[in-house]
């Protein structure tokens, strides 16, 4: 069995020297909860270099039951597992940390919506899922949720609600994008802007070796998006956008000849993405206006009003990429 130890030094280097260094009474609480999973992966002879899924999942069971699952206790985990570029463990915990509200965010919006009584009809406070909940679990929790949306609410109702709650994300995340849109001057030149800088990102990632989200890039990861005006920043047509999802793992999508794993491979939602390969799980395909409300964010901050917007494509229908078209006013094109 490997001996490899906790770098306390290196990981108390790695959280001050950033642009925002972290304070001293945090680096003291990842410390300890990292410290506190390597006694724990002990007992199932593994190190924190070696650790994976597997022993995360199992760790986060038990965070859960104590109630220490809290966002900071998993973040300290994410940052060492960055630190030491351990992507087998970084991967599964970002995955818990992304979207880890998007439960919590709907149960407000449906409150909001469709009232406290059809609230609780469909989701009571108490059945919220607690944060690390694997995602193997996830999907039978989403599945049944929609499920109920769809009895109790109308199909305009869902479309809205779920719209809304754009990945858990507060409504002016894409604030700063009305200030861009004024100084493009124009919707196409806006657009042009905003793919340059897209690509610019990604060549960035793959020149620097570092994460774009969850993956690294490539050159073939730059040459796809290049190919497609449609994927990542959008394509106006007509008096749309017409935008198709980036893949979650655009490298092993690319790679992929099976279409059941290509969707898999595409699927950015951690509460469904795990159903695609489950026959026993079906998650309705109208939980993707959660992602078509996420799509649609930085154009309705940019234009300064509400839009409307179509699912095109979804993998949790069979198609192999996720599209949607947003209607742009008339004023504006």
């Amino acid at each position: 069995m490997s001996v490899e130890i906790m770098d306390k030094d290196g990981f108390r280097k790695y959280l001050t020297d950033r642009d925002q260094p972290i304070p001293e009474e945090e680096i003291v609480e990842n410390t300890k909860m990292v410290e506190r999973f390597e006694e724990f992966l002990k007992q199932l002879e593994k190190t924190l270099d070696t650790a994976s899924e597997e022993e995360f999942t199992k760790f986060s069971k038990i965070l859960i039951e104590e109630g220490s699952n809290t966002y900071l206790n998993f973040v300290a985990l994410s940052r060492y597992a960055y630190f030491i570029k351990n992507m087998d463990l970084f991967l599964p915990v970002l995955a818990i940390l992304d979207g880890g509200e998007v439960m919590n965010v709907l149960y407000e919006r449906l409150g909001e919506y469709a009232g406290e009584v059809k609230r609780d009809e469909i989701l009571r406070k108490g059945d919220l899922p607690p944060l690390g909940m694997p995602n193997t679990e996830k999907m039978k929790f989403t599945q049944e949720i929609v499920e109920k949306m769809e009895k109790v609410l109308d199909p305009l109702e869902c479309k809205k609600i779920l719209a809304d709650v754009a990945h858990g994300l507060p409504r002016d995340f894409r604030k700063g994008e009305r200030e861009k849109f004024l100084k493009a001057g124009s919707i196409d030149e806006y657009l042009k802007q905003k793919r340059k800088n897209a690509i610019e990102e990604l060549e960035k990632h793959r020149d620097e070796g570092t994460l774009f989200f969850n993956q690294y890039i490539t050159d073939d990861v730059v040459d796809f998006v290049k190919s497609r005006p449609d994927v990542l920043s959008g394509e106006r047509r007509g008096n749309t956008i017409y935008h198709t999802k980036i893949p979650y793992m655009v490298q092993e999508y690319l790679k992929e000849t099976d279409e059941r794993m290509k969707r898999y491979y595409a699927c950015h939602c951690a509460w469904a993405r795990e159903a695609i390969l489950d026959d026993n799980v079906d998650v309705s395909v109208n939980f993707c206006h959660c992602s078509g409300g996420f799509t649609k964010m930085p154009w309705e901050a940019a234009l300064d009003r509400p839009l409307e917007y179509d699912m095109v494509k979804s993998v949790l229908q069979g198609d192999l990429e996720c599209s949607f078209v947003i209607h742009l006013p008339d004023d504006i094109v």
